[in-house]
């Protein structure tokens, strides 16, 4: 099963949504931050993770950037960051 590194980014206006957005990346993420999440997936994961996005936020209201990364280079960290990693499984639950 072939995953591909992606930060997804967002601004979420209204709270409510904020924590359904954060509720949704925090399953599929393997670090990140208050709102930009390192997420290794599948086509299938990202097409879902679209789908679900699409249905939760306004679109003249909210902001979300997903950005794909080359999972084989190494990103330039500082401080206690960590270098993005793809876990040997993921648990859903």
């Amino acid at each position: 099963m072939n995953r591909t590194l992606y930060l997804i980014a967002y601004d979420i206006t209204d709270e409510r949504r904020l924590n359904r957005v954060r509720q949704l990346l925090k399953g599929y993420s393997t670090g990140g931050q208050k709102s930009l999440y390192e997420c290794f997936l599948t086509v299938g994961e990202l097409n879902y993770i679209v789908r679900m996005l699409r249905r939760i936020i306004k679109e003249d209201e909210d902001r979300v950037h997903i950005f794909t990364l080359d999972g084989r280079s190494r990103t330039h960290t500082l401080g206690i960051a960590l270098q993005p990693k793809d876990p040997k499984f993921f648990y859903f639950g």
